[in-house]
């Protein structure tokens, strides 16, 4: 099994109840993502900040190697790999607007200039 397989499926393991629990929620919010975008994101942050966590742990002894350059690929594959269990992961952090009819003021006012 490659390096990041492993860190990725070692990362489900050691959160298996967090990562079980934001599966569902994934799910739902895939089929109806308006009213729970505030509840997705709220709980999507910290499965971000846990994916991070691990793949900084992925990455940490490539950047200081003779490998380093090979570091910004293994974390696209760390993050493709999250991609394929939760294709919605990208959707963590929208911020949705309920006023699409607002009005906008015209106050602004540009003042002539004269030259002379």
């Amino acid at each position: 099994m490659t390096k990041y397989k492993e860190y990725f499926d070692r990362m489900l393991n050691e959160n298996k109840e967090l990562f079980d629990k934001f599966q569902k929620l994934h799910n739902d919010y895939a089929l109806n993502p308006e009213p729970l975008q505030e509840i997705y994101n709220r709980d999507g942050e910290k499965i971000l900040t846990l994916i991070r966590e691990y793949e900084n742990r992925l990455c940490a002894n490539t950047e200081r190697g003779m490998y380093n350059k090979y570091s910004a690929g293994l974390a696209e594959k760390f993050q493709n790999e999250v991609r394929k269990r939760f294709p919605m992961i990208d959707h963590v952090g929208l911020k949705t607007e309920n006023n699409f009819n607002q009005v906008v003021s015209n106050d602004f006012v540009l003042k002539k200039i004269k030259l002379t």
